[in-house]
């Protein structure tokens, strides 16, 4: 092999096979576990159990507290509002126009007139309610010092009767039931296993 392209290789590959340094295990462990090759030392020493570790600051949280789930609430709620409405204004839209038999550019014109206003009023709608019980998530949840089923089910109700309060008393009260029926089907099925725990130690 010619000495320049010898040098060359040594320069621009200097970890090649053949150094001795990085004669380093990379087998897998007992535990199975990949070793590294810079520490030579198993990984799985430090988390057995093979869950992430992570470094929080001093008074952090594992989880994060309602204030932060708020936002991508609302958004999410944004989001999923403006597309069932669109959806609805589509289907709307292609009846409508049908029925009045309209073609062409001004057929689409109507349908996009649908699309757009339903969108947009389903996308408030959702966005409200969402703003609504964030708020009164947060204010429980601050108040009372815990994180825990009751703040859900309360400020699903509390946002159900404020949303209904203009519409009359029956309303308000629906609209009450609504939220509590709801909060309520959603903390049996997110929290059936401690359900299960606090009722086998009864």
């Amino acid at each position: 092999m010619d000495p320049d392209h010898q040098k060359k290789s040594s320069i621009f590959a200097p970890y090649s096979s053949r150094d001795p340094s990085m004669d380093v295990p990379v087998t897998a462990g007992q535990a199975g576990s990949i070793m590294s090759p810079y520490l030579n030392f198993d990984p799985a020493f430090i988390s057995p159990g093979g869950d992430s570790e992570f470094i929080f600051p001093e008074g952090a949280n594992r989880q994060r507290g309602r204030l932060e789930l708020s936002f991508s609430q609302i958004g999410g709620s944004v989001f999923a509002g403006g597309a069932v409405g669109g959806l609805n204004g589509l289907y709307s839209g292609f009846k409508e126009t049908k029925a009045a038999q309209l073609t062409g550019a001004v057929r689409r014109t109507q349908m996009l007139n649908f699309i757009a206003k339903q969108g947009a009023s389903s996308a408030q709608t959702l966005g409200v309610v969402a703003l609504m019980y964030s708020i009164f998530g947060v204010v429980l949840s601050m108040g009372r010092g815990v994180e825990d089923e009751l703040n859900t089910i309360t400020a699903a109700t509390a946002t159900g009767l404020l949303y209904k309060c203009s519409a009359g008393w029956k309303r308000c009260v629906r609209g009450g039931g609504i939220g509590f029926g709801l909060a309520t089907a959603y903390c049996l099925y997110t929290s059936r296993d401690r359900l299960k725990d606090m009722f086998s130690k009864d």
